[in-house]
Formats: C-alpha cells, structure tokens, sequence
C-alpha cells in the first residue's frame, strides 16, 4: 500500500503535467445530399496552407495588443493540422454530391480539379473576454482535361466564438469550416455549370 501511495504522489507532483486536449472538427453540421448536386468527376488533392498554419496549434492573436503576433494554446491543440481537417471534411461533403472523387492518389482521371489553399484558420481577440475566429481560402476550379482554369475565388467567413477560449474557438471555426465547404460546394457546381455552357 505505501508502494502504490508513493507513485500516486509522485504523479500527482510538480513533475506531472497536464497533458493538451485533442480536438477535431466534431461532427458535420450540414445534411448530406441524397444524390449527385453536380453531375462530375472531381479531383481534390490535400488543401495546401501556409507555414505558420501547417501545425496542431489552435492559433489565436489579440487584436487589441499586437494582432501580427499569431500564439498557439499551451494546453489544447488540433488532432491534425486544419488543412488535413478540412480535406477530410471537403471530401466527405463532396462526395456524395458529385459523380466521383478523385484524390490523386490511385492516378485516376476525373473532369475537374479542385484546389484550395488555406490562408488563415484562427481565432482573434478584440478583447479579453470577445473574440472571434476567421477562415480565409482561395480556391481554384480547373478543366483537367483543356488545362484550364475555369474560375478562381477568395472566401471569407468570420463568426463569433461562444466564448473566449480555445473551446469557443473549436466550436466556431468547426461551423466556420462547415460554411466554407457549402459556398465551395455552390460555387463548383456553378463554375462546371458555366464550363460546360461555353
């Protein structure tokens, strides 16, 4: 018994340390399709990011002292970084929408390629008990097969958090990234649409 005290008080003591939460996207907030939306093969390779996002950091910055500097919480962090997040979350949406996806990876050929590159996925503070988060992409649409490009777009989606912690963050760039992949999801269908009409 005084063995098993022993090593209950050496993990509780001040070597232990609290280890960071794990988070996702959670769940989808938006009801499949029942059929193909856009009658198309799509290729979506992964969704690209810059430096400063290619982590598991969940980035925040505080607007109201100095909002060039981006930080990451100490204990909370991404399961994977947001561009793989979101890929997998594009993908799954996608997929029953369209005739087919197509990853790159098995070289299949589909009509059109999809390619988003993510420009921010972060969580702003204008003060210390508000914050809200931002998602930012650029998207391009392309003729596989005439090596064209059809359309290119920016997007951008803000939301406030529900509360000002890495929580509230999670939870609003969760419904943030969701809103991207509908207007993503319009904007294909109209860009092949428009292709096609040509």
């Amino acid at each position: 018994m005084l063995a098993v005290a022993a090593l209950a008080g050496c993990a509780l003591g001040p070597q232990a340390r609290e280890q960071p939460a794990s988070y996702d996207l959670g769940p989808p907030r938006n009801p499949v399709a029942a059929g193909p939306v856009v009658a198309t093969t799509l290729l979506v390779p992964e969704i690209t990011a810059p430096a400063w996002l290619d982590g598991q950091g969940i980035v925040y910055r505080l607007d109201y002292d100095n909002a060039a500097r981006p930080q990451s919480y100490t204990l909370s962090r991404w399961s994977s970084p947001p561009a793989a997040l979101l890929t997998h979350r594009l993908r799954g949406r996608f997929a029953p929408a369209v005739r087919g996806i197509v990853t790159g990876a098995h070289g299949a050929r589909a009509e059109f390629a999809l390619r988003v590159e993510l420009e921010d996925f972060s969580q702003s503070f204008d003060a210390p008990d508000r914050s809200r988060v931002s998602v930012r992409a650029r998207a391009s649409l392309v003729d596989v097969a005439g090596r064209a490009l059809v359309a290119q777009r920016a997007f951008a989606i803000e939301r406030p958090a529900p509360s000002p912690d890495a929580r509230g963050a999670v939870a609003a760039l969760g419904e943030a990234g969701d809103e991207l992949i509908e207007q993503l999801l319009a904007w294909v269908g109209e860009g092949v649409r428009t292709a096609r009409a040509r």
